[in-house]
């Protein structure tokens, strides 16, 4: 059940994407992050309410509520830096980068949490590895999209706070129903994001934003919500080596919006990346 549960996940996370593509825009990244960290939060706590487990709150071990909130801190800083290339960036190869935290979750899951490394994850987290260098490698499609690539240093920051999630929330999620973890880690991004668009005053833009813009802020932080509850369930029951992975696979559905609908195509080294990627991933389900 829980593989469902990951490329639920997968599905939604890269809905995600393609929403906040279009939401952010014209709003300042920092900003959106808030205000659709607080939508997230709200549904998260619906969810908990209509699934009867926020009694356990207090119930909670010390330890996982420590490893749940450093997992939602890893989650603010991943967010900030993913929106961030986005806004800058090409979704394509924003997406790209951003899916290389699966190769350090991988290795991490196997040193950290006891995830057996065999000869055959060795040669999926190889193929992976490989196909996320060659997606990143591909030259620029369209000129003035991305800023240089200061959209790399974001996308590769994003990365690595999303591995150091993945790692922290599998162990903050143990003994915790996983609605309620993914409420608490909510609240904990929805802090931290907001006292960043108060440092820097960007607080005044909530203003300026269009109609437009909120509509896709507040499906994006559906979207959002759905892909957090169907990860963190995953995770809870099925190994964090091959539910981020999978999860990653929400990249076919960014890639896809990427090249129909802002017409940023693939050269053939990046298609063949992408056919590695979904390959190790694939092959993860089978070994």
């Amino acid at each position: 059940m829980w593989i469902i549960y990951a490329f639920a996940s997968a599905f939604f996370a890269g809905l995600m994407s393609i929403l906040a593509k279009i939401g952010i825009k014209d709003t300042d990244s920092n900003l959106v992050t808030a205000l659709r960290t607080a939508i997230v939060v709200v549904f998260a706590w619906i969810m908990v309410f209509i699934a009867g487990s926020g009694a356990s709150l207090l119930s909670i071990d010390p330890k996982s509520l420590v490893f749940l909130i450093i997992s939602g801190l890893a989650t603010g800083g991943s967010w900030l830096c993913y929106f961030r290339a986005l806004q800058i960036g090409e979704v394509t190869k924003v997406a790209a980068v951003d899916k290389s935290s699966t190769v350090l979750t991988m290795l991490l899951s196997f040193i950290l949490l006891g995830e057996g490394l065999t000869p055959p994850k060795m040669a999926a987290v190889a193929l992976i590895g490989t196909g996320t260098y060659l997606m990143i490698e591909s030259k620029e499609t369209a000129p003035g999209a991305a800023k240089g690539y200061r959209w790399l240093v974001y996308a590769g920051l994003s990365a690595v706070f999303a591995s150091l999630t993945a790692i922290l929330g599998k162990v903050g999620i143990a003994g915790v129903e996983s609605n309620l973890g993914t409420a608490i880690r909510a609240v904990v991004v929805l802090v931290m994001a907001w006292m960043i668009v108060f440092m820097r005053g960007k607080h005044r833009g909530v203003k300026q934003i269009g109609k437009r813009s909120w509509v896709f802020i507040v499906l994006s932080s559906l979207a959002t919500g759905f892909s957090w509850l169907c990860f963190y369930r995953a995770l809870q029951e099925g190994p964090a080596s091959v539910v981020v992975p999978i999860d990653k696979l929400s990249i076919l559905v960014t890639v896809a919006f990427g090249y129909f609908a802002l017409h940023e195509k693939l050269s053939v080294t990046a298609l063949l990346g992408l056919v590695m990627i979904v390959a190790g991933t694939m092959s993860l389900l089978i070994i």
